[in-house]
């Protein structure tokens, strides 16, 4: 058991280190979408109901989507992890990872997970849409909705040391795309109820091939092929169909909200005529100017300068300072000049009411340092 937690750990190190050099905000828009039909090979075959496995469902509905985004968004390259029954490795760690390794080499801009779900109760019904995080009830929640082959799927955080470092990345890398994610889960369900379907929600879940993802990802369950009824809907032509045209809505809505939202076009027109000045926010205990360090919270980060009383602010709108720092989303957009990291995680506290991702960062000289 030691010698296993021993390679977990590091699996986990390394995979942190990598996204570390590569985790940013998306702010180029959507050029590329990777579709991952979950399971697959007979090593990991998935649920398997009444004849069906799980892994043969997950890829016609990729493949469906796939073809979808082709013909309709043209402007769009989709890349499969697997357009064939197929599994990357004996270990189901390493299989992940390499779907993972896939979507980070294609430099995705979205990852879509597809799987199907099943439970020991036959009435366990509807679908649901993970993304990477963690619940206060995680533990509770997975024995109670995942079967045993499915929990091989969760990052351990019964762990102590594994549980630490999935927490700092989570607060430390997965923050740039935390509300990117959360906002494809949500249209995913949105187009799943208009369909009829039975809406289960979004859920937090520490899930392997979502933390080693260096992207906005998330992992869709479909149904519980354990439930009659849903079996039917997702074993025939017309149930496959709705529910890659589902998710194919929620693509189409993402991609305008990226663009729309949170791109900032380089011919943007400043209210006052002109380039703002850096803000000096209210609120906390700010500091003098003249000192060199300081501590500041985040709210957003771009490849190209924002307006600072751009709606996307909300209520911080004409209360940011913009930042510069190293890497290709080199304008960073904050609030407050804070002495102390404790007065800094003061402000931090209200800013989540509505930036779930800010965290604290530390200044110098204007500029954000690590």
């Amino acid at each position: 058991m030691r010698k296993f937690l021993f390679f977990a750990l590091a699996f986990f190190v390394l995979t942190l280190s990598f996204n570390g050099v590569r985790a940013e905000n998306i702010a180029r828009g959507v050029r590329v979408i990777v579709i991952d039909a979950g399971h697959g090979g007979p090593k990991f075959p998935g649920a398997y109901y009444r004849g069906v496995y799980e892994k043969d469902l997950n890829l016609k509905v990729a493949l469906r989507l796939g073809a979808l985004i082709e013909k309709e968004l043209p402007e769009i390259k989709v890349v499969y992890t697997r357009k064939t029954d197929k599994q990357f490795s004996e270990s189901l760690t390493k299989d992940l990872q390499a779907r993972a390794d896939i979507a980070n080499r294609a430099e995705g801009d979205l990852f879509i997970s597809i799987h199907t779900n099943a439970a020991q109760s036959a009435s366990a019904r509807g679908v649901e849409t993970l993304i990477m995080g963690e619940s206060p009830l995680e533990k509770n929640a997975n024995e109670r909705a995942l079967l045993d082959n499915r929990r091989e799927e969760l990052l351990d955080m019964s762990n102590e040391k594994t549980a630490a470092i999935v927490r700092a990345y989570i607060q430390n890398l997965q923050f740039t795309y935390g509300e990117y994610s959360e906002a494809m889960a949500r249209l995913v369900q949105k187009h799943y109820v208009r369909s009829g379907r039975h809406n289960r929600g979004v859920k937090r879940q520490p899930l392997k091939v979502l933390y080693a993802t260096d992207m906005p990802g998330i992992l869709t369950e479909i149904g519980f092929l354990s439930n009659a009824e849903e079996f039917a809907y997702m074993t025939s032509d017309k149930g496959l169909d709705a529910i890659a045209r589902s998710l194919f809505g929620a693509v189409k809505d993402y991609t305008a909200f990226v663009q729309g939202t949170l791109l900032v076009e380089e011919d943007a027109v400043y209210e006052q005529g002109e380039e703002e000045p850096a803000a000096q926010p209210k609120g906390g205990s700010a500091v003098q100017n003249t000192q060199k360090e300081y501590f500041a919270v985040q709210l957003l980060s771009s490849t190209k300068r924002v307006p600072l009383r751009d709606a996307q602010f909300k209520s911080y709108r004409g209360k940011v300072a913009e930042y510069a720092s190293d890497g290709r989303f080199k304008y960073k957009y904050c609030v407050g000049r804070f002495a102390s990291r404790r007065e800094a995680e003061a402000e931090l506290k209200k800013a989540k009411r509505e930036f779930r991702d800010a965290f604290v960062v530390r200044c110098s000289n204007g500029r954000i340092v690590r």
